[in-house]
């Protein structure tokens, strides 16, 4: 089993910022990619950011310049650091992660998600 927690989100207000903490344990071997992914009410759910193995980003064009993902391998941990937060990034935002378990079989985990809300 492998697991994703997540924290960091919450009510903020519109230009402001949060920072999304996602941490990741079990039966892992190796960590290939992750990201997060967000879903709005009545939309489906999209990618926001995701990191890869060596550090290659690739953001949703709604994010760029706004959003950074980053990643602490060390403690199998990602983070979104969310900047000029608008009223459209209200969602809920899920953590992913996509590796290998020691079992050398693969997997792809989930969050259990964390809600953010932009509005004054």
């Amino acid at each position: 089993q492998v697991q994703l927690v997540e924290s960091g989100g919450g009510l903020v207000q519109p230009g402001g910022s949060l920072r999304l903490s996602c941490a990741a344990s079990g039966n892992i071997f190796r960590i290939n990619a992750m990201g997060w992914y967000r879903q709005a009410p009545g939309k489906q759910r999209e990618l926001v950011a995701q990191i890869i193995s060596g550090g290659n980003t690739n953001y949703a064009e709604s994010v760029k310049g706004r959003f950074t993902i980053s990643r602490d391998n060390a403690k199998n941990t990602v983070y979104l650091h969310m900047n000029s937060l608008k009223p459209e990034d209200t969602a809920v935002y899920y953590c992913n992660a996509a590796g290998v378990r020691r079992t050398l079989t693969s997997f792809a985990s989930w969050g259990q998600g964390t809600q953010v809300t932009v509005s004054s």
